[in-house]
């Protein structure tokens, strides 16, 4: 065996193929599947862009392509367009008598009602105060459930079945309500949101105080540990990676939430009002770049959540 073992270490490694080496760490795949939704993406303009009275009616194929990823108004419009839109819409427009690339890249920001970022900003806002009622609502209900026993019978059904009502039904009832109290603006958005996001903290957090065992339990009981000494010292720690899951998938509902409560009101700010005015007039390259700048928006908020989370669980003495 030491004779083998001693040709086995001689002989050379094996090389490892190109797939191998692209699919080795996390950015390769999603790079290759990045440039796969949009290879897809622009064959895709043709056939949904083809039929449009704008079209030219003869040409190679490749001068109609040319043409369907240039309409004015396009079905499905190509991913170069949605680009130019948000930087023209956040950016202003490419300045005169300088080369392509330095014009795309000259940025000069002004804060007003026509500037994507604006509208980002006032969904934004409404959005953290919904996640901010919202989570603290879930936690406070999961605590109430975890610690009297009735509750988890008698309030847990209404929860998971205040899920099942479309969002699209209970905004407008939502606005309407609060609006003949007076009450408009940011309040009724931050309250829509509150509503969809409280659910997977409430669940989430019901099952991390849940998680230690009974042995644990029974030792707490040892120390004649009182019910606020367990939560404290016990539960609450336990469930700390079950809030940071749930809050991730909460503030990504909440900023769908905010979007929603933008729509049956009318509103003049807000990317969801972005994203109506473009379905008024047909400028469905205003409606994808709203679209992708709140995908953006709820990318960026899971990222700050994630990186919250690494630093608790670090301070706490976590090993990741």
């Amino acid at each position: 065996m030491t004779t083998d073992a001693a040709a086995l270490g001689t002989l050379p490694k094996p090389g490892r193929s190109l797939a191998g080496l692209v699919f080795a760490g996390q950015t390769g795949p999603v790079v290759v599947i990045v440039l796969a939704i949009v290879a897809l993406w622009y064959a895709a303009c043709l056939p949904m862009n083809g039929g449009l009275p704008s079209m030219p009616a003869g040409g190679t194929l490749a001068e109609r392509y040319a043409a369907a990823w240039s309409l004015e108004r396009p079905v499905l419009p190509s991913p170069h367009q949605i680009l130019m839109e948000l930087r023209v819409s956040t950016c202003g427009r490419l300045p005169e008598g300088e080369g392509w690339l330095t014009a795309f890249f000259s940025c000069e920001i002004r804060w007003s009602p026509r500037n994507l970022l604006f509208h980002g900003w006032v969904t934004l806002s409404s959005t953290l105060v919904g996640f901010g009622f919202g989570a603290a609502l879930g936690i406070l209900l999961a605590v109430a459930i975890v610690h009297v026993r009735s509750l988890e019978k008698s309030l847990m059904p209404w929860i998971i079945s205040s899920q099942t009502i479309p969002i699209l039904a209970v905004a407008p009832i939502i606005i309407v309500v609060l609006g003949s109290q007076g009450i408009t603006g940011l309040i009724p958005k931050a309250i829509i949101s509150a509503y969809l996001c409280f659910f997977p903290v409430t669940i989430g957090m019901v099952k991390g105080l849940n998680s230690p065992d009974v042995l644990q339990l029974d030792l707490m009981r040892t120390y004649h540990a009182s019910q606020m000494q367990t939560l404290l010292k016990l539960r609450w720690p336990a469930s700390v990676p079950f809030l940071f899951a749930s809050l991730k998938v909460a503030i990504a509902i909440s900023l769908v939430g905010a979007i929603v409560g933008e729509l049956p009101t009318g509103a003049q700010a807000g990317l969801g009002a972005r994203m109506l005015s473009g379905s008024y007039y047909g400028q469905t390259v205003q409606i994808w770049a709203a679209l992708f700048a709140a995908a953006a928006l709820a990318a960026v908020m899971v990222v700050v959540v994630g990186l919250v989370e690494r630093v608790t669980l670090r301070l706490m003495g976590a090993r990741r």
